[in-house]
Formats: structure tokens, C-alpha cells, sequence
């Protein structure tokens, strides 16, 4: 085999162990449909979380909370498409993209509606519905500035019906929750509104092209 032609060969090894693996990372940078993840709000560094305790006033639905804790199991969320129309498991959530957020534990939506949060005064949060269906109430406008939600990127949640931003404005409760922040609803879009992914399992695109290199070997 002359210079030239291993020259060739090499080339093609190079391109396609090395280049194309290093692209189909890049599509796995999304945050995909069907994920559990844990969302860290970006300004207070907790996660949003969620538990089987009601609010006090309010709607009286399962309440929604943040908290610093990285490892409770309680603040594990998958993303949905919205009511009656599925998003496909493992398709990139595109920015713009109106979604569901299901608590993994009680199998409630991230909710929110026209009632007063307990320590703000902001709109509520609630965890609402039974086995992940709920109502209108359950949409949220994945806001952010790239063409799909990136994994290492921020991110901002406009609730569809409202208007309202998913937020942490730094309440904190007392017993029987003490420690944990309030999670609420904002008319404006400020620093607290802004949110990244923390821990999760992220579920990977299904039809993602797998690179041939046969036609390597029997050249060599």
C-alpha cells in the first residue's frame, strides 16, 4: 500500500471515529422529551420540588416548593408534551415549545392559576391532576434564547393561561416546611425566573445516524 493511500484511509478513520461522534455529542446537549430532571432555579441555587403536604390557603392543591437539597427524590420532574398532544421520547424540547412538567413521586402537574401564593402575594404554584392529567393549568412555555433547551443552558417557564414566570422571589416557610423557599408566579421576568438543569436522566434522540465505517476495512 503506497503513502498516499494510507494517507487516504487515515484521513477517513480520523473523520469518522473522531468527527462524527463528536457531532452526534452535540445533539445530545438537548433537553429531550420523556427526561426526569431536577431544575436548579439559577439565582437561589435550589431545586423545584414537591411533596405530598397542601397549602394552608389558597387553592389547597399539593403545594410546590425549592429547596438547597441536591439529593431528595421529591424534586424529579418529567417533561411532557402539552394535554392531548404527546411530544415524541427523546425529541429535543425546542425553544418556544409549550410543555407539561409531571412530579415523578405523586404524578402531578406543575400548575398554577388566578390564586394568591402564601408568602409573596405573587400568583400560586401548585402540583395538580391525577395520574399526569390535568387541565390547561399544567402548560408552560419553555422560554429561551437558542433553537432547543440546552442542557447547560438557562431557561425561563411562561405559564400558558396567565402569562405568569415560574420564579423564586426568596420566601421562606416555616413549620411544618421550614427551610424551603416559596415557588410562585410573576408578572414580570426577572433573575428569579431563571432556571437550569441540575441532575436527571436525560432520555437520547432514537433515530440519531450511526456512522459506517465498513467500507475502512475492507480497504485495509
Amino acid at each position: 500500500m503506497n503513502i498516499s493511500r494510507l494517507f487516504t484511509i487515515c484521513s477517513i478513520l480520523f473523520v469518522e471515529l473522531c468527527l462524527i461522534p463528536f457531532s452526534l455529542s452535540e445533539m445530545y446537549s438537548y433537553v429531550t422529551c420523556g427526561s426526569v430532571i431536577k431544575l436548579l432555579n439559577n439565582h437561589l441555587k435550589v431545586r423545584l420540588h414537591s411533596h405530598e403536604v397542601k397549602y394552608g390557603s389558597g387553592s389547597g392543591q399539593q403545594s410546590v416548593t425549592a429547596i438547597e437539597d441536591h439529593d431528595d427524590v421529591n424534586s424529579h420532574w418529567v417533561i411532557k408534551g402539552k394535554g392531548g398532544k404527546m411530544c415524541k421520547r427523546g425529541e429535543p424540547i425546542a425553544c418556544g415549545t409549550t410543555i407539561r412538567l409531571e412530579h415523578l413521586q405523586t404524578k402531578k402537574n406543575l400548575h398554577s392559576h388566578h390564586f394568591p401564593s402564601p408568602l409573596s402575594n405573587n400568583q400560586e404554584v401548585s402540583a395538580f391532576g391525577e395520574s399526569g392529567e390535568g387541565d390547561t393549568g399544567d402548560h408552560w412555555i419553555v422560554t429561551c434564547s437558542s433553537d432547543n433547551w440546552e442542557r447547560t443552558g438557562l431557561v425561563r417557564f411562561k405559564h400558558a393561561d396567565t402569562d405568569m414566570w415560574l420564579a423564586v422571589p426568596g420566601n421562606t416557610y416555616g413549620r411544618p416546611i421550614s427551610g424551603q423557599r416559596e415557588v410562585c408566579a410573576l408578572h414580570y421576568s426577572d433573575s428569579s425566573c431563571y432556571w437550569k438543569t441540575a441532575e436527571g436522566v436525560f432520555i437520547k434522540p432514537t433515530d440519531l445516524p450511526v456512522p459506517s465505517i465498513t467500507h475502512v476495512h475492507t480497504e485495509l
